[in-house]
């Protein structure tokens, strides 16, 4: 076994290297032109919201809180201490969530497509023509779902989807045997709701909207950045992927992903239904 010896000065030499790495990050995120007035409140949050998105970090989330005066940052388990020091700012907080932010695709029941399982949102209808909704990055991997795992009994097509960047699709039924039950119309979710949402590998389980017009940047190969979404602490997990948030009749979201489990809780992001039924001009029903 062979043993580095490393000296003391060397090791400070490196600490300093590094120190100075960070703020040279850190400067050139938040530099800002030194002439002409102090910015404005408003200014100072737009110019730290577009440094948060500039810094290329992943595994973090954020959104601008007018009321603070702050633009907050969640950061998952795989944001490493540098990179959260590069990300501090005086416009700025940043908070530690366990967990790791991913979109939440998994292989199992409920939809098929391919090798993976996601979770039907909400019937919608266009012209006479029935579809769903659900997540984007399910669409991105599936072009034909199945009600089973054999992929036996069709459902339909993807017609579209938009991932990264949003995250939502629209698949058709054509499977005339299959019924496609509605009670929902679209609405907006507003912070301090009591929401509840459905998914496949867990079922129904309920939170509150902590905040909206949220950005992600999601961890690992599958993830990308998805901005606009509802952040809440409904628990979430793999497979849940597309299904449906709700208050009462009120359809609020699409489940995008998220971190933790439902047995030790954790964060989870939802893609407006709003945003998704004027895309692809379908009313939800």
């Amino acid at each position: 076994m062979r043993i580095e010896r490393t000296s003391i000065s060397g090791r400070l030499r490196r600490s300093a290297q590094l120190l100075a790495a960070v703020s040279a990050i850190a400067a050139s995120l938040y530099a800002v032109p030194a002439a002409g007035a102090a910015p404005s409140a408003a200014a100072r949050l737009s110019a730290a919201n577009a440094a948060v998105d500039r810094s290329g970090v992943k595994g973090i989330a954020w959104y601008t809180d007018a009321a603070s005066g702050k633009v907050v940052v969640t950061a998952d388990s795989t944001v490493s201490a540098a990179q959260v020091a590069a990300l501090k700012h005086d416009a700025v907080q940043v908070n530690r969530t366990s967990g790791v932010f991913t979109p939440l695709l998994s292989a199992g029941d409920a939809i098929y497509g391919g090798q993976y399982r996601c979770s039907l949102g909400f019937n919608v209808v266009k012209g006479g023509t029935y579809y769903f909704l659900t997540a984007g990055h399910c669409g991105k991997v599936a072009t034909t779902w199945y009600t089973n795992s054999s992929h036996s009994t069709l459902i339909g097509p993807t017609i579209g989807y938009s991932f990264p960047g949003n995250d939502y699709a629209l698949v058709r039924y054509d499977n005339a045997s299959l019924s496609h039950p509605g009670g929902f119309t679209a609405a907006n979710a507003f912070v301090g709701e009591t929401v509840t949402r459905k998914g496949s590998t867990t079922g129904v389980h309920s939170g509150k909207v902590t905040a909206l017009n949220v950005t992600v940047r999601y961890s690992g190969s599958g993830g990308g950045r998805v901005g606009g979404l509802i952040q809440t602490t409904v628990c979430a997990e793999p497979g849940d992927s597309g299904g449906p948030l709700y208050d009462g009749t009120k359809a609020l979201g699409i489940t995008s992903g998220g971190s933790g489990d439902c047995t030790s809780g954790g964060t989870t992001f939802f893609q407006p239904v709003t945003e998704a039924a004027s895309v692809y001009g379908v009313t939800v029903y």
